[in-house]
């Protein structure tokens, strides 16, 4: 096995700075976001850290109307919901997040393959202070 930072914490340090990373198995190309020592496809466990653009397209999403605890008091509820979906990478793999920047009042309106690009929530709970992953229309910038 190699000794890459490949565990979850690395993961979520270099989400704080900005940079969404992931790895691609030696043996067959395959890329998992995020890293992973033992390729999925394989089995293999020889992988390098990759850095992916956050570059994405809409694949799927939802609006949510009654929040998890913790959105709760981040200031989402039904008269101001928040989006989740999948975004899948210019590089090919997927990932779960919240997307920021749509206009929710109709989300029949929202299309699939909007073109996203990551960015980065600063969000306090009590006395905890965090950083999340998000994506945004890549029009916003």
């Amino acid at each position: 096995m190699n000794d890459l930072k490949l565990e979850a914490k690395t993961f979520f340090e270099k989400i704080e700075n900005g940079v969404l990373i992931g790895s691609r198995c030696l043996n067959c190309g395959h890329m998992s976001l995020p890293q992973r020592y033992i390729c999925p496809e394989c089995k293999s466990d020889q992988a390098e850290l990759i850095e992916f653009s956050g570059k994405g397209r809409l694949s799927a999403f939802t609006v949510i109307y009654v929040p998890a605890t913790e959105m709760l008091v981040a200031g989402y509820d039904a008269k101001n919901p928040y989006m989740v979906g999948i975004v899948t990478l210019d590089e090919g793999p997927c990932i779960s997040a919240q997307i920021v920047g749509m206009d929710l009042s109709d989300p029949h309106k929202i299309a699939i393959g909007t073109p996203l690009h990551m960015t980065i929530i600063d969000r306090t709970v009590g006395e905890t202070h965090k950083k999340v992953l998000a994506f945004e229309p890549s029009e916003a910038k």
